[in-house]
């Protein structure tokens, strides 16, 4: 899942799901196209809940080949099974996670707009580094802002990938893939797209494709 020489969704979840209705929803999603990673975001609710929605998700997450990862909490990620967790700076720590799940599971960590945060987690051995946010966003209060320059240098100095993350959607997300985002965490533009989750994924898989090949052409557009 976790490659640095392309592009891809990481989709995350709202942060209150109908599981019922969600399980279908991401049926439809992930059957509209390439999805690298879900990240299960249950915000506030509590620990049985995110584990009955990891138990219900994971299959279908599974059938796709989709990894399946825990908003904040190794334990959680543990308990359910997942394939891995992404912790914010105020969560457990890198060290404290990878103790948790061991060596293969995946760990992502927020790294906000911070070089400095970036070469930490790459170092400690992160599976991916996270920033933003790049737009303006509803689904949560953005601590920072980052801009492509960030994307720009993760693709030129660090080995690990990028995800980017905050506001994102087929429009606008041209240039974060042309700077060089490996992934690009979505939420409201996927799940509550006018036509469906599936159109969601779609539109996403075309925008990026076009933005590849305005990238590896050269053109500066």
């Amino acid at each position: 899942m976790m490659t640095n020489n392309r592009c891809r969704l990481y989709l995350i979840t709202p942060s209150h799901i109908d599981v019922g209705q969600f399980s279908e929803d991401l049926k439809a999603a992930l059957d509209g196209g390439d999805v690298g990673c879900l990240q299960l975001r249950l915000k506030d609710s509590e620990d049985d809940s995110v584990l009955r929605a990891a138990e219900q998700l994971a299959p279908i997450c599974h059938q796709y080949e989709v990894p399946l990862l825990i908003n904040d909490r190794p334990d959680l990620a543990k308990a359910s099974d997942a394939d891995g967790v992404h912790i914010g700076q105020k969560d457990a720590n890198y060290e404290e996670a990878r103790s948790a799940l061991g060596p293969d599971r995946i760990i992502g960590v927020t790294c906000h707009n911070s070089r400095h945060l970036a070469i930490t987690a790459a170092e400690s051995g992160a599976d991916y580094v996270a920033f933003g946010a790049f737009f303006e966003t509803r689904t949560k209060a953005p601590e920072t802002r980052a801009t492509t320059e960030i994307l720009e240098w993760v693709s030129e100095v660090l080995l690990v990938p990028s995800v980017a993350i905050g506001g994102i959607t087929p429009t606008n997300c041209s240039p974060l893939v042309r700077a060089g985002a490996n992934f690009l965490a979505v939420v409201s533009a996927v799940w509550d797209h006018k036509d469906g989750p599936k159109t969601g994924v779609a539109e996403f898989n075309e925008a990026i494709a076009q933005a590849l090949e305005i990238r590896n052409s050269g053109d500066s557009r």
